[in-house]
């Protein structure tokens, strides 16, 4: 009886190690293919949301976030690190980021004909803008050097927080 109770238990511990193993095989798979969507999409320097659709000719809405920090973040991050960064220091630099980032816009798209129109510009709580250019170009901007991310544009909505119901 103890050598039935012993072989049940060395098979159920194989049977849990054995599908340990395929579970990571599984992963490692999900991961490889994971990392080969990452290489086609996004420049290392920079992070690009892989739920944009780089394929379509149609006008997609992005925001773009600069590498440069707002100038009152900048100036909070750099008084935490012991630095010294005015808030005109900082506000030149996130125009300059800005300048920068129209010059690339000529050399990237307007010399290659791709229609795009900036729809908003950003530079208190988020430095960059928001701008609609078909998805399948948005890979060019890879080459720009003040690009931190790229997120899609869309609506986020919360919900209200639910209370309980003997309060008002």
């Amino acid at each position: 009886m103890k050598k039935f109770y012993r072989g049940s238990i060395l098979f159920l511990v194989m049977l849990f190690i054995m599908a340990g193993c395929n579970g990571n095989a599984i992963n490692t798979t999900k991961n490889k293919d994971e990392t080969k969507v990452a290489e086609e999409t996004m420049n290392p320097s920079f992070y690009v949301d892989p739920s944009i659709d780089f394929s379509t000719n149609a006008m997609t809405s992005i925001i773009i976030e600069f590498k440069t920090k707002p100038a009152v973040v900048a100036v909070k991050e750099a008084e935490a690190a012991g630095k010294q960064l005015t808030l005109e220091e900082a506000t030149k630099q996130v125009e300059e980021s800005h300048a920068k980032f129209q010059e690339e816009l000529k050399t990237l798209l307007e010399d290659q004909h791709v229609p795009y129109t900036i729809r908003h510009v950003y530079k208190t709580a988020l430095n960059g803008v928001s701008m609609e250019l078909p998805g399948k170009d948005i890979k060019r901007l890879s080459q720009s050097t003040v690009i931190a991310r790229i997120y899609p544009n869309k609506k986020v909505h919360i919900m209200p927080p639910v209370t309980p119901y003997n309060q008002k």
